[in-house]
């Protein structure tokens, strides 16, 4: 059974991603903003816990895209889900990289 209140993105739900509600629109709103927040959040975070932070994102990103009945959901609002989840990733892996140039 897919976990509707998983949060997948910041403190965004899966049922805000796949759901009619919130709108696209305002959808967009939330993600710059949750991005911008993990973001700022990278620069305290150890570098032990960047490695289990993009393990987990990369499981909430499998989560939201392999559900039962996939094509019938909002497919916009899932695409919307994995440009700005991908920007968060290469984020984190630009700060993992700059700790392993640091040692």
């Amino acid at each position: 059974m897919l976990e509707l209140n998983k949060k997948v993105f910041g403190n965004i739900l899966t049922q805000e991603i796949i759901g009619s509600e919130p709108s696209i629109i305002e959808m967009k709103t939330i993600f710059e903003r949750e991005l911008l927040i993990l973001v700022e959040n990278l620069e305290s975070i150890s570098r032990e816990n960047l490695d289990n932070i993009l393990k987990q994102q990369k499981i909430c990103e499998k989560h939201v895209n392999t559900r039962p009945g996939a094509m019938a959901l909002n497919q916009s609002k899932i695409e919307m889900f994995n440009g700005y989840n991908n920007k968060y990733l290469e984020k984190i892996k630009e700060k993992i990289n700059q700790f392993l140039e640091k040692h």
